[in-house]
């Protein structure tokens, strides 16, 4: 720590979402004190709007910090997270854990044998609707969970093709990796992470890849087809060992409307959640009184996620102690997902997975 007491924290990768990490920092009790990007733009743009220094060469910063939070590219999250944890240092690391399964499991070897920890970024398991939904079905409220519909869905929302997002080298995959990561994991979070036992899958590229796609705004510079190379939808059946499944529908780019829906079924109470809006609804039925059925709409306090994510993490380095959500543990069960739903569609038949 540093002498005040205040975490001494560094950002590597120092893009967009480094950015907006490094904009929540004045709500928690750290300081910023550099940052690392291999693109010296980067690290001009970063140095000038936060004051802090910057690095070429991570270890330079890894020698001025407690924690880091790595924002790079899906591809180097495994260099710059295994050499924070060899360091002693406790890790923030952006979803998904890695590009690939082998990557994945190789940072998760490291985590299990670092003096520091490794949290992986799902914010969304903050947002206040998704607390209420856990507390909840701790207190039994759902009954037994059966089934969520698990959607992260935008009519067009590629995010600038020919960035790094839409090369299947540097993300590892599209439309899955990148948001459908999202849905994957808040689904499993709900059902408490059970054993993924089989997965069937189809992954489609019919948007990213064309002359003629259309959106009327752009995520970012778009460069055409001939830098894409990922899906930019995908649809997936999941089941689990206890029962539960899980039918997932993610796109970049789809006919349909955007959804970011979760469909919780459970046998005495359901819910829907918007993602996007942060609203809940529970709906119930009963034989009180006379049969009837009941829709309640739950409200909640919005909130800023990373800023949410970020105090647990600082609150965990402060105090010395491993983190008991968002574990690389669980971002680990969530590639084997990925990967699995990437062999399904490309194999044309389910995967079976087994435990680690």
């Amino acid at each position: 720590m540093t002498e005040d007491s205040s975490i001494a924290v560094g950002i590597v990768g120092l893009g967009g979402i480094g950015h907006h990490h490094a904009e929540q920092f004045e709500a928690h009790d750290s300081t910023l004190v550099g940052g690392m990007d291999i693109n010296e733009s980067a690290r001009e743009d970063f140095a000038e709007k936060f004051s802090v220094k910057t690095y070429a060469d991570a270890d330079a910063l890894f020698d001025r910090v407690d924690a880091v939070l790595i924002t790079t590219p899906n591809r180097f999250h495994e260099e710059y997270a295994v050499a924070a944890l060899e360091a002693g240092l406790d890790v923030l690391l952006e979803k998904p854990l890695a590009h690939t399964l082998e990557s994945a499991e190789r940072i998760a070897t490291a985590a299990s044998d670092a003096e520091g920890f490794c949290m992986v970024g799902f914010n969304n398991r903050f947002l206040n609707p998704v607390e209420v939904i856990n507390g909840y079905q701790q207190t039994g409220r759902f009954g037994d969970l059966t089934h969520i519909e698990a959607n992260y869905v935008r009519q067009r929302g590629i995010p600038g093709r020919g960035s790094w997002f839409t090369s299947k080298e540097v993300s590892g995959g599209g439309s899955l990796i990148d948001i459908g990561v999202h849905a994957i994991d808040l689904a499993l979070y709900v059902l408490d992470f059970p054993t993924v036992t089989e997965v069937s899958a189809a992954t489609r590229s019919q948007f990213g890849a064309s002359d003629e796609y259309a959106a009327i705004a752009e995520w970012g510079k778009d460069s055409g087809p001939e830098g894409f190379d990922v899906d930019d939808s995908a649809s997936a059946f999941i089941r689990t060992d206890d029962g539960p499944t899980i039918s997932l529908e993610v796109a970049w780019a789809t006919n349909r409307p955007d959804s970011n829906e979760f469909i919780i079924r459970g046998t005495d109470a359901g819910a829907r959640f918007d993602r996007k809006n942060q609203t809940l609804t529970l709906y119930e039925a009963s034989t009180i009184g006379k049969q009837h059925l009941a829709t309640t709409e739950i409200e909640t306090r919005s909130l800023n996620t990373h800023r949410a994510e970020q105090a647990y993490f600082f609150d965990h380095v402060a105090r010395g102690e491993q983190p008991d959500r968002n574990t690389v543990e669980q971002a680990l069960v969530v590639q084997r997902v990925i990967d699995a739903v990437y062999r399904s569609s490309e194999e044309g038949r389910a995967i079976q997975l087994s435990s680690p």
